[in-house]
């Protein structure tokens, strides 16, 4: 566990603190602010709880059965029963990273004081993420609407003692027995409570947060990879000059120009060696590679937008304003999160498809200026890097598929009260495993692009000092070189652990310095 302590205030939370919670295992702790915000909406809470006209969540029923009142003595199992019947979870279980993101970004909320919810339930959510208890929570229940409420609801599970958790050890126990055996007592819950721990974007919103940040080491891997993949097809990098990209000003289109020239500065592979085969320009999958990387960078961006107002927002329902008003709403609804988690599936399945359009270039005799057939060390006798481009295009085609929006479906629920749904769950959980293939993509361009490059030097041609930085850290990372045919495997396993960890960015860095 991370000694990194991250404190929870009354006014949302950063994507940094997310990250260092959710895979870092920092600590949390609540603010002053946060203990005086929720003393003072559970007070609200309290006042109407004893009042006699119902108050949705508070003394009714919820969803299609928000209209009956709730007596007084039934109030407390009525908080109960919602967690439990809420739990109705199914299918795989979800991934630590992204269950500790749930709870900590529900956490997040309540501590803003617009929930009711009493500091010690809180104070049992800070407890149960410092001890690293996970909940289990399956892939399938969530429709993104009225919050992520089945993946919700096994976290709130878990703070009352019930279902199953993970301890820090990754042994799964009853949640009972992990509670005891940290000294974490489960919680009474009372008015609003449970309903109040359900209603969120929680889990779509931390795994867009995960994604992100994954995907901004991605876009500039692959920034590396398409210079690497130019400078071994011997193309010219003129094509990368600001001036040309300024006349579009797309700010990502710059960004990834400056990072391909700036891997590129030195080289003598770029533009100087077509005379066998002259060709006025470079294929649309390397001149264009500036524009396409750029523009996945822009809509990036704008996700991390969206991202940030939901970090500062206060999701559920009903609300607690400071006036002392309790109001129902929609804020729950997922749909500004689902957009673009989707639009990030479509722009990393064209990324993938333009470093897929690159690795086959540079395996294909006809089309590589020169290098030898699949890169191969004896063309017929070895088979090169053929399957490993196979490997490649089939994760290009399942990356196509998960480009197909969750957004666009809606299924009703909840006998017709809950008639529109977001599918920010589904979306998020299809986004993860495109990001996953992703980095698998980029893994196959780079380990291709620099055999290539390697096989260049043979010839007597000098790559650019970056690329040669590339070269010699992932060889260190045991992703062999040019040679015989051997076993693949391995050597693709490493170098897709090279990227995924970030340190084909942290190799060329030392020459570029830092890249965008």
């Amino acid at each position: 566990m991370d000694m990194h302590t991250v404190v929870v205030g009354t006014s949302g939370t950063t994507a940094d603190d997310v990250v260092a919670v959710a895979r870092h295992g920092a600590r949390v702790e609540l603010s002053t602010a946060a203990v005086d915000a929720l003393a003072a909406s559970r007070l609200i809470v309290d006042a109407l709880a004893a009042k006699p006209e119902p108050v949705y969540g508070v003394s009714t029923g919820f969803g299609a059965l928000a209209s009956r009142h709730i007596s007084t003595e039934l109030r407390a199992q009525l908080q109960r029963n919602i967690v439990r019947s809420h739990a109705a979870g199914m299918g795989p279980r979800v991934e630590r990273e992204v269950v500790r993101a749930l709870m900590f970004l529900r956490l997040k909320t309540v501590a803003s004081g617009h929930t009711g919810v009493r500091l010690e339930v809180a104070q049992t959510m800070a407890d149960v993420l410092n001890a690293g208890i996970t909940p289990v929570v399956h892939e399938y229940g969530s429709l993104g609407c009225s919050g992520d409420l089945a993946p919700l609801s096994h976290c709130a599970l878990t703070l009352m003692g019930e279902g199953e958790a993970e301890g820090p050890d990754g042994t799964v126990r009853p949640a009972g027995e992990l509670l005891a055996a940290h000294g974490i007592t489960p919680v009474e819950l009372r008015e609003k409570e449970g309903l109040a721990l359900l209603n969120g974007t929680d889990g779509m919103l931390g795994m867009l947060v995960m994604a992100l940040a994954d995907l901004r080491n991605l876009y500039t891997s692959a920034d590396i990879t398409a210079a690497l993949s130019l400078e071994a097809l011997l193309g010219t990098e003129k094509v990368l000059a600001p001036e040309l990209h300024a006349i579009r000003p797309h700010p990502g289109q710059g960004v990834s120009a400056d990072n391909m020239l700036r891997v590129l500065a030195g080289s003598g592979l770029t533009g100087h060696h077509q005379d066998d085969a002259p060709r006025v320009q470079d294929a649309y999958s390397v001149r264009c590679a500036p524009q396409v990387n750029g523009a996945g960078r822009d809509t990036l961006d704008y996700a991390a937008v969206v991202a940030g107002r939901e970090l500062a927002s206060a999701v559920d329902n009903p609300v607690v304003l400071p006036d002392g008003r309790v109001e129902s709403n929609g804020n729950f609804h997922g749909a500004p999160v689902a957009y673009v988690l989707d639009f990030l599936a479509i722009v990393a399945a064209d990324l993938g498809s333009i470093c897929e359009r690159r690795t086959d270039r540079l395996l294909d005799k006809h089309r590589s200026h020169g290098l030898p057939p699949f890169l191969a060390d004896d063309a017929g006798v070895d088979s090169g890097l053929m399957i490993a481009q196979y490997t490649q295009a089939a994760l290009v085609s399942e990356m196509k598929r998960l480009a197909v929006p969750a957004s666009a479906d809606s299924i009703p629920s909840s006998a017709m009260q809950e008639d529109h749904v977001s599918m920010g769950w589904s979306a998020a959980r299809k986004l993860r495993t495109a990001v996953d293939n992703l980095t698998r993509i980029v893994a196959v361009e780079l380990y291709a692009a620099t055999r290539a490059v390697e096989l260049r030097a043979a010839e007597g041609l000098v790559p650019a000092p970056a690329s040669q930085a590339a070269v010699a850290a992932l060889r260190a990372a045991g992703a062999e070189g040019p040679g015989p045919d051997r076993f693949l495997a391995p050597d693709l396993a490493a170098a897709d652990t090279f990227v995924r960890e970030g340190r084909l960015v942290a190799a060329v860095e030392p020459v570029t310095g830092p890249l965008a």
